[in-house]
């Protein structure tokens, strides 16, 4: 749809049903509505002068997520549950034969290279030239076509926030090149394992497939990953807000410099322990056999090796656990899993922060005020995602939540504290 015509739809409010289907909040309905208008007029200012430009546009969405159980699972293959989110990734997008531009709002520079230069450019490590290269290399790779675009792109996933804005970043990218060039047939594990692609080898983060799968198929999602390349996933309907809870999302701006290591050294020291029977991840080890290794294994590779070790294998029961209960409507053993879930990262994972910054435990501090607010009834809470910095999760009873918000606000900002909903789309075309 042209930009104006499309505008005009908006501001008559022929999209709010499909608004209010996407993210699920009639609170915000106003909101998403004049973002969208935002992001069309800064498309037409930001692209109208240059060589073919292009009014005739489409809309481009995907999902933040959050992790509800699995933490640091996904990477030995090992058993996650996780869920789309609705705060997410929009893109303002139309061909361009001339080449690929791509604008972010807030940020100063502009992206702009031909699709014929996709090849890994290690100067490049780190920045979202290389996660776009990485995606129109992984697509080719896949057999499927690609070419040039204009995108005007407004996030509200933001970058550290725990919420996943690199993976869904990535599925916005690979559905841009789905829609414009492959009439929509590159489906959603495509597009997902197309974006770990990119993110291990053109960025540079040695992450596993969660992000992007969840990003990628929307809703809550139980994804086992025993067998590597084809990952089982079972997607789930389910209401909290039936149960009488809200889902918190507290990011609690630490530093998120110089933790690419500390995120490195989880996975590299399960597959330390893995390696010591032969095989590639904890997955394909007994637990038995690492408990009855625990004297050799941890004079060789150390305690925190070991501990990371055993906090994998009772995760990954933990997870079962949390989709069993779910599929029984059993919400208080999810509660209490998720509670159980928090205790072993801290103590075990050991991802709550960073040895190497000490002063800094923002994320402990999150768990310290969580705990003390929520009491024994109120509610639980983890750390969540990565760790060392970033954001924790909270199950909060639905009379407690106002109560949560403004005092998580107050330590860590104004807005630090979100109340998600769980989306039911991954990334898409909206439309119109």
């Amino acid at each position: 749809m042209k930009t104006q015509n499309l505008i005009s739809y908006i501001e008559d409010g022929k999209l709010d049903d499909k608004l209010l289907d996407i993210y699920l909040d009639e609170s915000r309905l106003a909101y998403q509505r004049d973002r969208y208008i935002k992001a069309i007029k800064n498309y037409e200012n930001t692209f109208k002068s240059y060589p073919g430009y292009d009014d005739d546009v489409c809309i481009i969405n995907a999902p933040g997520r959050t992790e509800v159980g699995g933490n640091h699972t996904d990477h030995q293959q090992g058993h996650v549950l996780t869920a789309a989110i609705n705060i997410d990734i929009i893109a303002i997008v139309a061909k361009n034969s001339d080449g690929i531009n791509v604008k972010s709002e807030g940020y100063n520079n502009m992206i702009t290279f031909s699709p014929d230069d996709t090849a890994f450019n290690k100067a490049e490590l780190g920045s979202s030239l290389a996660m776009i290269k990485g995606v129109l290399a992984g697509v080719k790779m896949n057999g499927f076509e690609i070419g040039g675009f204009n995108a005007y792109i407004a996030s509200d996933v933001l970058n550290g926030s725990g919420l996943s804005s690199s993976a869904s970043f990535e599925t916005v990218i690979g559905n841009i090149i789905s829609y414009l060039y492959n009439d929509g047939k590159i489906d959603a594990m495509a597009i997902a394992t197309i974006g770990q692609y990119a993110e291990n080898i053109y960025f540079g983060k040695p992450c596993g497939l969660m992000d992007q799968m969840a990003c990628s198929f929307g809703s809550m999602c139980h994804i086992d990953f025993k067998i590597a390349g084809s990952p089982k996933i079972d997607r789930m309907d389910f209401d909290i807000d039936a149960q009488g809870y809200s889902l918190c999302i507290t990011d609690t701006k630490g530093n998120h410099a110089d933790l690419t290591p500390e995120y490195a050294a989880v996975p590299s020291e399960m597959k330390e322990i893995a390696a010591e029977f032969r095989k590639g991840v904890l997955v394909n080890v007994p637990e038995t056999e690492v408990i009855k290794a625990i004297p050799s294994l941890r004079e060789k590779h150390g305690d925190r090796a070991v501990l990371r070790a055993l906090h994998f294998y009772e995760e990954n029961k933990r997870v079962i656990k949390e989709v069993d209960a779910l599929k029984n409507n059993d919400f208080a053993t999810f509660l209490e899993t998720v509670k159980e879930s928090g205790n072993s990262s801290f103590k075990y994972l050991q991802n709550v922060y960073t040895n190497h910054d000490i002063r800094n435990q923002g994320i402990s501090l999150a768990l310290c005020i969580s705990e003390t607010l929520l009491g024994k009834d109120g509610g639980v809470c983890r750390v969540h995602g990565g760790g060392f910095a970033g954001t924790i999760q909270a199950f909060v009873r639905n009379d407690k939540v106002e109560e949560y918000k403004k005092a998580l606000d107050a330590v860590f900002g104004e807005g630090s504290c979100a109340i998600l909903k769980i989306r039911k789309y991954g990334g898409m075309k909206i439309d119109i």
